[in-house]
């Protein structure tokens, strides 16, 4: 159990059976009147936010998020399958768990999966990927003002946008927390 007292950045509690992330809180004692809690949380599964005041003696329960490394297997055109490494057990995750995570992995590849009771509902890759350029317009000799970009295909199947000197074959790296974003060549 918690009490709304302890909140603290980024720890996680259950409201409806739900878990929740403190996003920031402020500990509240007005002149008149009795002090509370103003919370600002977020809903871990659904990603909803919202804003509310608690008396410093409400109790909560904890909710326990686990963390693992686990590497992506394979799609069978439905699911996408991940292995822990420790244990071999395969978990398989629908499209709408790994989407954002999806288009930046390749088969053999680590993604971070994170479980609340034994479900996963989050799955991250890795901040930083090397990928191979697959398809890309071909550079126009002549057009190198600041800033140009154009869309390239990498071998995942995401389009990312890339500097105009940029050719099919080439591995770049990308940082995958912002969408995919162009870092340099690998």
């Amino acid at each position: 159990m918690v009490y709304a007292s302890d909140f603290r950045k980024g720890m996680t509690f259950e409201i409806n059976g739900e878990p929740h992330v403190v996003l920031d809180f402020q500990h509240v004692k007005p002149g008149k009147g009795a002090a509370f809690v103003r919370t600002k949380y977020k809903n871990i599964i659904t990603g909803a936010t919202r804003e509310e005041a608690f008396n410093p003696n409400d109790k909560f329960e904890n909710a326990h998020i686990e963390t693992k490394q686990m590497q992506y297997l394979y799609n069978d055109g439905e699911l996408y399958y991940f292995m822990d490494p420790d244990t071999y057990d395969q978990v398989p995750l629908a499209y709408d768990t790994v989407e954002d995570a999806i288009k930046f992995l390749r088969e053999n590849d680590y993604a971070t999966i994170k479980f609340y009771k034994d479900n996963a509902f989050l799955v991250e890759a890795p901040n930083f990927v090397n990928l191979k350029v697959i398809e890309t317009e071909p550079g126009v000799k002549g057009n190198t003002a600041t800033n140009v970009t154009k869309a390239a295909t990498v071998e995942t199947g995401a389009v990312i946008q890339v500097p105009i000197f940029i050719e099919e074959g080439e591995i770049i790296q990308i940082d995958t927390r912002e969408g995919g974003e162009y870092l340099g060549r690998a």
